[in-house]
């Protein structure tokens, strides 16, 4: 089998692929057409910076459905390009924060200049591991986790990282790829076919 750390490392260049080149082939759908499939509003997507609508890679459109009230702290954890933590930071407005989370340098780099683009102060991003959150504890009001669960074998550490850092009457929203019939477990799981 190969090792959490070769996966990881497949995950994370897949992912990078993609913020750097949205137009090329991936393993994973991306982009505006696909956000849109998930009932992203094509009219809210139009006002969205191209940058962090293009390299668009979740799964759901969470944070369209969660329920974030003005003035709340926000965590995107898996933030990619920054999409739903631009919609989170439209939801929360002036008093509220969204700090986004992710592993890929190259998707925050789009991050970033999405969140100035679009004029927010509000949001704050930062480089990490989904399982080892640089956030205080019981700082987050609202978590969203935009299918990233389905890409990292440390599910438990990640789940006891929001456990962490959620306050106690918090709320996580997480969306995630659901199988509709049993896969046949391959002898090597690899990132050729840890997409699939």
């Amino acid at each position: 089998m190969t090792t959490v750390n070769s996966l990881r490392q497949g995950v994370h260049g897949a992912y990078s692929a993609a913020a750097e080149h949205p137009n090329r082939a991936h393993p994973f759908p991306v982009g505006r057409r696909f956000a849109e499939s998930l009932g992203y509003p094509h009219e809210h997507l139009a006002k969205l910076p191209a940058v962090s609508v293009e390299a668009f890679a979740g799964v759901s459109n969470v944070s369209i459905s969660a329920d974030i009230p003005p003035g709340v702290t926000v965590l995107d954890l898996g933030c990619g390009a920054g999409l739903d933590s631009l919609v989170a930071a439209s939801r929360t407005g002036p008093r509220g924060k969204v700090i986004g989370v992710d592993f890929s340098a190259s998707m925050l780099d789009r991050a970033r200049q999405g969140s100035t683009e679009a004029g927010y102060s509000t949001i704050e991003f930062r480089e990490a591991d989904a399982e080892r959150l640089p956030i205080d504890g019981a700082s987050i009001d609202v978590a969203l986790v935009n299918g990233i669960f389905n890409l990292n074998p440390m599910r438990e550490a990640i789940l006891r990282e929001l456990a962490r850092v959620v306050r106690p009457d918090g709320v996580v929203y997480a969306a995630e790829l659901i199988l509709r019939e049993p896969v046949q477990k391959p002898e090597v799981i690899d990132e050729a076919n840890w997409f699939a």
